[in-house]
Parts: structure tokens; sequence; C-alpha cells
């Protein structure tokens, strides 16, 4: 199961400006290390289970996750368009979306140590923030709240990129925070495992606080504050859970205090192009995405998003895979940066104008769905931008005008048994 990942800034403080720098997000890489280009559609990978693949391509499918060289051509291609950036988010879910039986340990590690090894190849020297997915473990879904031979080994594998003391938290809970480069220790980014509080964790089921990470985050965010620096938060995959809930799109979300915007949470696309099988969605495929972001390096707050995407169709008929310009957030929307006051007035326009809302839409499968967004679909997305909690979603659908009542009940049928789902 596929969610795309979280980039949320949680918290600033007033200082003097500093040039701008820049930064990759990247998610979902997905490796099908068995994936090829068959004459049986039966065989072309595992990924996309029983489902026949007709008509694959050397550079991957919709119906599969990533083979290696769409991977590997993604992380050049960010190595093109941003040779220098200031760090990199890798926000996990690693291995192919195969059953248990068709993994084991050694299989994951082997993937997490291949992906690890590319990065570190192309950008040599950069500093990676990179996090656990919920398919980042064996069995999928199950990490623990303590120490374990995949924490050790994955710690281990990224020491470059980490502290003494955030090895030593990561292999413990997965969990830690790191400084962020030149900003003379006035910032750090926090990564998160919310897997701990995912509903099919059996491993945590019960648990008020498991690695007792909330009160880590507490006494994190309060040494910061007191401290006067900043913070940039990183969650890994992983489905709704108590402290992040997420909706299934690559939108913003904005948080409001009394109708005044305070907060945003970015979603990003997956390199994968593997079409999600999540309840009550129809296509749920889409192109493969890299994104990056340029940020004050004073204040950390956000001045533009960038997406660059592949269109997967075209790179197997033309043979050769073309990453370009897919849009810029501030020129797409009309608004001068992508801080929280301007990422709620470009919902607004979202939910008002037609021809930004098909924008948008498009944007949200990186360009794969080019079908128009009737009135249905327009208030799915504006409701999932709106509200992040499932009851408050599934009130938003039912508020007058929101959506048709057959495809509503369609919709709400399927959001309660992804709720189910999800419930410990």
């Amino acid at each position: 199961m596929r969610l795309f990942k979280l980039l949320i800034f949680l918290a600033h403080w007033g200082v003097t400006r500093a040039e701008p720098g820049k930064f990759w997000h990247i998610s979902d890489l997905h490796l099908d290390p068995d994936y090829k280009v068959s004459e049986d559609p039966l065989q072309v990978c595992p990924s996309a289970g029983s489902q026949p693949v007709p008509n694959a391509g050397p550079w991957g499918d919709y119906l599969c996750d990533s083979p290696w060289v769409l991977i590997n051509s993604s992380i050049y291609a960010m190595k093109e368009i941003e040779p220098k950036p200031d760090f990199i988010l890798w926000t996990g879910d690693d291995t192919p979306h195969v059953p248990n039986e068709r993994l084991g340990e050694a299989a994951v590690l082997a993937i997490v140590d291949r992906l690890t090894r590319l990065i570190r190849e192309v950008f040599p020297g950069t500093k990676v923030y990179a996090a656990l997915g919920n398919h980042d473990f064996h069995p999928k879904n199950q990490l623990p709240a303590g120490g374990n031979s995949i924490y050790d080994q994955v710690a281990e594998l990224w020491r470059p990129w980490l502290s003494n003391e955030s090895i030593a938290l990561f292999k413990e809970g997965a969990f830690y925070a790191e400084k962020l480069p030149g900003l003379s220790g006035a910032g750090r980014v926090v990564v998160l495992n919310t897997n701990l509080y995912y509903g099919n964790n059996e491993q945590t089921a019960g648990m008020a606080d498991p690695a007792r990470q909330f009160q880590w985050l507490e006494d994190v965010l309060t040494n910061a504050s007191r401290a006067k620096e900043m913070v940039l938060g990183e969650e890994g995959n992983c489905q709704p859970s108590p402290l992040l809930l997420l909706p299934a799109s690559l939108s913003p979300t904005v948080s409001l205090l009394k109708g005044a915007p305070i907060s945003v949470m970015f979603l990003t696309p997956g390199v994968t192009p593997w079409k999600t099988t999540l309840p009550g969605v129809v296509n749920g495929a889409n192109n493969p995405g890299i994104r990056v972001f340029e940020y004050d390096r004073a204040t950390l707050s956000l001045q533009d998003m960038v997406t660059y995407f592949v269109n997967l169709s075209q790179a197997n008929e033309k043979g050769i895979p073309l990453w370009e310009l897919e849009y810029r957030l501030t020129e797409a929307y009309g608004v001068p940066d992508a801080g929280s006051r301007s990422m709620h007035a470009a919902l607004g326009r979202i939910a008002s104008d037609p021809g930004t809302l098909q924008r948008y839409y498009v944007y949200n499968s990186v360009s794969y769905d080019m079908e128009a967004c009737d009135p249905a679909c327009s208030a799915e997305h504006v409701c999932a931008m709106r509200e992040v909690a499932f009851d408050a979603y599934a009130a938003c659908l039912r508020a007058p005008g929101a959506a048709p009542a057959p495809r509503l009940a369609l919709l709400l049928a399927a959001l309660l048994g992804l709720r189910a789902l999800l419930a410990p």
C-alpha cells in the first residue's frame, strides 16, 4: 500500500534572511528487482500480482513497481537538474508491493543497501536525511518499538549521514534528529518513525508512546524553542496515524487556527508508477516524479517547489526517459511563495476556479490522468486538502453540493472500509 510522503515545516523563529538554498525530496522508489520485459504478460513483474502486463516497456509499466533503470535514471536526473543541493530528503518505501513470502529480511536490506549506494555514488558528500517506510521492514508494517536486526543494519548503511547520537537512536526506534548543514547550528531536521502508530502494526498495538518517540520529540522541540532553532520535520511512508493523518494525494494540506493558516504539509510524488490498490481509487497510477524545493536558509521558509517528471509511456515508446519540468508551484497557482498563507490562497483558487482545479488534478497524478475532474472529483480533492482527519473529511463530503449522491455513497463506503482496515 502506498501513500505519498510528508514534508512539514514545524516551526521557525525570526532571523535575518540569507541566500536561497535548494534541497531534493525523493520517495517511493519501490524497486522491483525482478521486473523484465517478457512476451508472457504474467511474467513481467511480481509487483503486478495476478494482473497481466501486456505492453511492458524497458523503463517500466504503470501496473508495476520501478525497474532498476528507472530509479537509476531518476537519481541521475536529480544530479543533472540540481547537482549541488544543500541536502536530500529520502522518505522511504524502497521494496516492491509483493507479499511477505516473496521477500525476507535479507532481500529488504539488499534493496535498501543498493539504493543507498546509488544515492551516495551520485551525490557524494551531500547530506541525506533518510527515513524508513512501512515497506522497508520484514514483515512489512511490523516495525517494532525497540532494537532489532533491520534497524541495526540500516543504521550502519546510513552511518555516513548520521551522527553517533542519531545512530544510537535509530537502532532503538528508527527516528533521529540531525543538524542542517550551513546554518551554524541554527536548524535541524527531525526524522520520525510514524510506522510505530500504524493500525496494522501488531508490534506496537496498545502502546501509548512506542519507543517513547512522542516524549523524545517533545524534548527536541522544547530544546529547539529555547535555543531559537528552526525545525524541519520529515517522516517516511506510513498510513494515517494518530500523529499525522494524511490524505492520499499529492496536494498541500493547510492547517488553520481561528481561520488563519498556520502550517502546510506537502505530499511528494513517488518514483514508482505502480497503480495503487487503495480502496476507492479508480485509477491510481502516476508518472514517476522528483521534486526540488527552494527555501530561505535563514528562516527555513519555503520559497517555491518544482516538480520534474518522466512520461513513462513516451519513454518506452522512444526508448529513453526525458525528465522535464512539470510545474513550478508559484507559477501554477499564482502565489508569491510556498508558505502557509500562499497555500491557503492556492486552495481557495482550486476550490473556486475550474481551470485551476483541473490543473491541480492533472498534477496530482504527475500528468498521468488527463481526464476532466467533475464536481464529485472536485469535492473529493478539495475536501482532502481542507480536512486531514477521516471524520472531518467525511463530513466535508456530506456538505450540501459536495458531490452527486451515488458517487458520494461509494466514496464514503470506501473511506469507511479504509478506516476499518487502518483501525488498531
